[in-house]
């Protein structure tokens, strides 16, 4: 150590100090990236950009248009600062209790999280989804899914003219994605039109 000391001075952090120092980083959304961060899709050819664009042909989809009871501003900050500890606006235990049902079948689940509390960017991971777009200033974000569906399926958001687009896009594969998508279509209509509702803040007490 001496040694070394004489090439290249320096002083080491103990255990306790290093782990409050990366404590304190995480609480103040200093941390670049994460384990969370790797690009993980469940195609073999994986790549941010080719999933921006949300399918518009054989696809099925839930579509919540709202107008916003709030600002833009504030409508933006919600979509912004949408999963981790803030949650998914409607139904907490069916978002948590899919992704139990996710990690049992091997996929990543909710336990991820996100990498700051209200900033976003392409690549970044909330839960079990992958963000492909993050356009802050054109009001628009667009999720890839990461859990196990027989399909593809996108979470898309946008702000224009006072007005929430918020929709969800499923390519599925086969019957079986088929039957998936419709089976699926009582939590969905619950689900995404009560989160569209708080989005644009015509719940802000519910």
């Amino acid at each position: 150590d001496k040694d070394i000391q004489k090439v290249l001075p320096h002083s080491c952090l103990g255990f306790r100090d290093a782990v409050r120092l990366a404590i304190d980083e995480i609480n103040e959304g200093k941390v670049i990236s994460t384990w969370m961060d790797s690009w993980e899709v469940q195609s073999a050819d994986s790549d941010v950009a080719k999933y921006n664009q949300v399918p518009q042909q054989g696809v099925l989809q839930n579509k919540q248009t709202v107008p916003l009871e709030v600002n833009p501003e504030e409508a933006l900050e919600n979509i912004w600062s949408i999963g981790g500890r803030k949650g998914w606006y409607a139904l907490e235990w069916a978002w948590e209790l899919r992704g139990l049902v996710d990690k049992l079948c091997g996929g990543v689940g909710m336990n991820r999280g996100r990498r700051q509390d209200h900033e976003i960017q392409a690549g970044d991971s909330i839960d079990f989804w992958r963000v492909v777009k993050a356009d802050k200033q054109a009001c628009h974000l667009v999720l890839y899914a990461e859990m196990k569906v027989p399909g593809e399926a996108w979470l898309e958001f946008k702000i224009k003219n006072k007005m929430l687009t918020q929709t969800a896009t499923f390519r599925p594969h086969g019957v079986i994605g088929r039957i998936y998508w419709y089976a699926m279509q009582p939590f969905h209509f619950f689900i995404f039109t009560k989160m569209a509702r708080k989005i644009a803040g015509a719940m802000r007490n519910a």
